[in-house]
């Protein structure tokens, strides 16, 4: 078998693993990952180049019944990413129990006549006997082209499922440069790392109602200061960010601010503020602006 490349998206129900995957079999950080549903916004595309192949992976938000504008346009934006794939894999927690959630993606997929492949993640947290009972119960819902146990955190079976992959491509053009692992502005992953901080360190009211604004970055030959403004839609979150005598604040900062030094390679000054705007989640102009909402032009 010569060259091959294709396009291959992940979907799933939120936090069964997606970004993990993608992390792993990429051997880098492209995804934020955090222990909170929907931590993905937009579709996020990761590149894998081999001497035999390049696979273009789409990371997307996982599918959820929206509750307010921001959730409806990462649901568009996760069954968006389907369109011009090659491959589907449809990747499921194997800790928790088949769902509506999963019957209703199913649904989905049957009417866009895609191979998918059924990727059980988490299989670590089962036994031989537990794995082989929910292969059972999965595998008569669905024609699945192939059905692969894995565990992205442990990089359990990865190698296995690229090699299957690379069966289903047919395409032999290289779409990206070698070296190259994403194909999103450096801008986005700064905002993304600095919301991850924000997700790891705050309750439960903060994460969802968070966006991150990148203003101003100002390269030097040995340091890049970094301008960004945390949004939210409260107050009391306001409060809950900046922390007393502004401790959490500066705590988000520092963890954003060590991971930023390996991205631009240089010492980070990273200036944060936060401003509160009011319901930002269910505000068009806001979600456009924010990167949310993809124009009509993007969708030609």
């Amino acid at each position: 078998m010569g060259f091959v490349s294709g396009f291959v998206a992940i979907i799933g129900r939120p936090n069964a693993g997606k970004s993990t995957l993608m992390n792993s079999i990429l051997q880098q950080k492209i995804a934020i990952t955090t222990p909170k549903a929907q931590t993905t916004r937009n579709n996020i595309r990761g590149i894998l180049t081999e001497e035999d192949a390049q696979i273009i992976f789409v990371d997307t938000p996982g599918i959820h019944k929206p509750q307010h504008q921001l959730g409806e346009e990462m649901v568009k934006e996760a069954w968006s990413s389907l369109s011009g794939v090659d491959l589907v894999y449809f990747i499921v927690d194997v800790s928790k129990e088949f769902g509506t959630g999963d019957e209703y993606i199913l649904k989905q997929l049957e009417s866009k006549h895609l191979p998918v492949i059924l990727v059980l993640n988490k299989i670590d947290l089962l036994t031989k006997e537990q794995l082989i009972q929910y292969l059972e119960n999965f595998s008569h819902k669905f024609d699945f082209k192939e059905i692969i146990p894995i565990s992205a955190l442990k990089e359990d079976n990865i190698d296995r499922l690229l090699e299957v992959t690379k069966t289903y491509l047919t395409d032999t053009i290289q779409y990206y440069p070698e070296g190259q692992v994403c194909d999103y502005p450096e801008q986005f992953i700064m905002a993304e790392i600095i919301r991850e901080k924000i997700l790891l360190n705050t309750r439960d009211e903060i994460p969802h109602s968070v966006a991150i604004v990148i203003e101003r970055i100002v390269s030097k030959k040995d340091k890049t200061i970094i301008n960004a403004m945390i949004m939210v839609e409260r107050d009391s979150q306001k409060g809950i960010i900046i922390g007393k005598q502004g401790a959490m604040l500066k705590r988000i900062g520092m963890q954003a601010r060590k991971e930023l030094e390996t991205i631009v390679g240089t010492t980070v000054y990273l200036e944060l503020f936060v401003r509160v705007e009011k319901d930002w989640r269910n505000r068009r102009a806001k979600l456009l602006q924010l990167g949310y909402i993809q124009t009509e032009f993007d969708d030609e």
